[in-house]
């Protein structure tokens, strides 16, 4: 899954940014007009760099809190089938995870750093995370829908400027596909089973839409990093036209599979886009600000994770401080 949204966050960034010229930012913006990818060691303006770090490590901090709704549901598979098939989602999250770090650390930040500003609740994940899963429909649901927001946006961003996060986009979609056709295929089961199963799908669509539309970020004119972030070809489209792509693909199916969407006010243009109701905003910042929803529970273990595994770490350091001192024998 991924970060979506953009929202101020504190995030970690290298000491000492050089102050661009007019010239260097002239020449720079030359690239991203002819389609150039940047690279690590080439020079960037500083805010391109602080952006780029606010936003993958935002987005490696979303793959990893990602993992806790679906994990906690792997004991209760109901076949050996689903089981294996979630356990093998929950990994490839934190391989997501692990990409996006690295990605990060090409920009000068350091993995201590954007660790501690998650674990001390500074840095923000995508606020989809903090809901509840109620049922296994939900398990189905989240890959479907939260996977299927996902793809949309990581599929703009693998067209990016920067190229270590446009690289790690193109990986990351090809799992992201899997996840999401998985989920649909067990809605669709559920969908067309028992009397008992169609109320499960019906129940975890009516919690999981709104959210997801949510997931997609505020509407253009109160987003507030993305005017720079498409000036300097991070983001190739506005998250109003990411959304209108989600509802155009996913309505349809949706209700072929038989299932009815909780939006009274839904409707198509007369260019055959699916429309929305009213987004409830305040819920949505509400959660991001974690004063509703999970977000104590999930720092929580997302902390306690850390504390449990010290010992590896500790473990790497003397490794490290071993090879060290035998290199220098």
């Amino acid at each position: 899954m991924t970060q979506i949204h953009t929202v101020p966050a504190s995030v970690p960034v290298p000491a000492a940014l050089p102050l661009e010229t007019p010239e260097q930012l002239a020449a720079f913006e030359a690239r991203i007009a002819a389609g150039e990818k940047i690279e690590p060691g080439d020079w960037m303006p500083a805010e391109y760099r602080r952006q780029l770090i606010r936003m993958i490590s935002q987005h490696a901090h979303s793959e990893v809190v990602g993992m806790l709704p679906e994990g906690e549901w792997i004991s209760f598979a109901p076949s050996l089938k689903r089981k294996l098939i979630l356990m093998a989602k929950v990994q490839d999250e934190a391989g997501h995870g692990q990409y996006l770090y690295h990605a990060a650390e090409t920009l000068g930040a350091t993995r201590e750093d954007m660790v501690d500003a998650l674990l001390s609740g500074k840095a923000k994940y995508s606020s989809i995370f903090n809901y509840p899963t109620h049922s296994w429909a939900d398990v189905g649901m989240i890959g479907w829908l939260v996977d299927g927001a996902a793809i949309k946006n990581q599929t703009m961003l693998a067209g990016c400027s920067y190229g270590p996060y446009s690289r790690a986009m193109v990986r990351i979609c090809s799992e992201e596909t899997f996840h999401h056709k998985q989920g649909k295929e067990m809605i669709v089961l559920y969908a067309q089973g028992t009397p008992q199963q169609r109320e499960m799908a019906q129940d975890a669509l009516n919690r999981w839409w709104w959210p997801s539309l949510m997931m997609l970020g505020p509407h253009d004119a109160d987003s507030p990093n993305s005017g720079v972030l498409a000036k300097w070809g991070v983001k190739l489209k506005s998250n109003d036209e990411v959304r209108q792509e989600y509802m155009n693909e996913h309505v349809p199916e949706l209700l072929e599979a038989g299932l009815t969407i909780p939006d009274a006010n839904m409707h198509q243009d007369e260019q055959g886009n699916w429309k929305h109701g009213p987004i409830d905003w305040t819920e949505f910042w509400a959660i991001v600000k974690g004063e509703r929803g999970l977000n104590k529970e999930r720092l929580g273990a997302r902390q306690q994770a850390h504390t449990d595994g010290a010992w590896v770490r500790d473990a790497l350091d003397a490794y490290a401080a071993r090879e060290s001192g035998a290199k220098r024998a």
